[in-house]
């Protein structure tokens, strides 16, 4: 994902710091599931986590 584009005032490689920043954080905070990135016309403009809760039905233990 390192996509370089140089602007003027730095706000793009901001935003890309940024955006990097917020997937890292909802992959490192995930246990069981899915993150899905959203793209549209080469943009991000979503991020979707999904979190599975897991039951444990021999020992009624639930997994985050």
């Amino acid at each position: 994902m390192a996509i370089n584009r140089q602007h003027p005032n730095g706000l793009v490689d901001e935003t890309q710091r940024q955006l990097t920043q917020q997937i890292l954080q909802a992959l490192q905070e995930i246990r069981y599931g899915s993150v899905e990135i959203i793209i549209h016309d080469s943009q991000v403009v979503q991020i979707e986590r999904k979190e599975k809760i897991r039951i444990d039905t021999d020992s009624s233990r639930i997994t985050r």
